[in-house]
């Protein structure tokens, strides 16, 4: 049975109605570029790398300094850093970003208590802007919950290191039962967020329509019934609008069969720098499992 609660905590950041400094917008917009950029960037330069060492051109000292980040992106791990998540904050500004929690300090108590929980989180978007800015604001113990993601992202050199700092784990199912059936050392409950839709989601979604894949997504509820853990669902207004897709031709396929975006994407200006949508949140009710609902938007 769906229930509803009137215990919400919103954390809007900054207030709608200050217009923002020119500043703080342009220095919002360079750090969220870096992400875009970045996948855009890796992808082309990784494989032009290997087509350098493999043909040693323009020579083999050459090609090894070029691939000389490669190598060292492969030996050094991927690590979750606070540090950079707070460098992260200008994009805040960039997004008007706000976070509405219901019953956050109950999911609090019952995580303390032992309790698990699996946040499902939609849309999913080219890259989820909208959970990259909750990272950045989010306390110690919710930086703590991991991130699953999708195999080729914690192992591709480069965009390993830097979507690391998220704190991501393997999205196998596998590895999500373990999760949810550990415990912290102090007791407390272990949990994780899940993007419900993939990259799937990413090419049914568009900036006039909204679309969230689900059909095909039924194994996040079979995993929570099973493990006896409650399913928190997260929905990130403005997430697909920030940036559109490509979504033909063979880097879509790519894209759907790897689960990453390889795709070619653009924003403001037909460039891969992400727009600084003004989403509506309207009024908006979800279907609440055990009272519990969680939701971050960008406003």
């Amino acid at each position: 049975m769906c229930k509803q609660t009137n215990n919400v905590k919103k954390h809007p950041h900054p207030t709608p109605s200050v217009p923002k400094p020119l500043h703080k917008w342009f220095l919002g917009m360079f750090t969220a570029s870096i992400f875009s950029i970045a996948y855009l960037v890796i992808p082309f330069y990784l494989l032009s790398a290997i087509i350098c060492l493999f043909l040693q051109y323009p020579s083999s000292h050459s090609s090894l300094t070029y691939a000389f980040p490669i190598l060292l992106s492969v030996l050094i791990p991927p690590m979750p850093s606070k540090f950079f998540l707070r460098l992260l904050r200008p994009m805040l500004d960039y997004f008007d970003f706000e976070a509405i929690h219901m019953d956050e300090d109950n999911i609090r108590k019952q995580i303390t208590n032992g309790k698990s929980f699996l946040f499902a989180a939609q849309p999913h978007g080219i890259i989820t802007y909208c959970g990259i800015c909750a990272a950045a604001t989010n306390p110690d113990d919710v930086l703590a919950v991991p991130t699953a993601a999708a195999s080729v992202v914690l192992n591709m050199p480069l965009l390993k290191n830097l979507m690391g700092i998220f704190n991501l784990v393997d999205a196998s199912a596998s590895n999500i039962k373990r999760i949810l059936s550990t415990k912290n050392e102090d007791g407390s409950g272990t949990s994780i967020l899940i993007y419900i839709g993939g990259i799937a989601e990413l090419f049914k979604s568009c900036r006039t329509e909204e679309r969230l894949y689900l059909a095909k997504r039924k194994g996040f509820i079979k995993l929570a019934l099973r493990g006896g853990v409650d399913v928190v669902p997260i929905y990130l207004f403005g997430n697909t609008s920030v940036l559109s897709a490509l979504k033909h031709g063979p880097l879509a396929s790519i894209s759907r069969k790897f689960q990453v975006s390889l795709t070619w994407f653009w924003g403001k200006w037909c460039l891969p720098v992400p727009r600084d949508e003004k989403v509506s949140d309207g009024g908006f009710e979800m279907c609440v499992l055990e009272r519990f609902l969680l939701f971050h938007c960008v406003r």
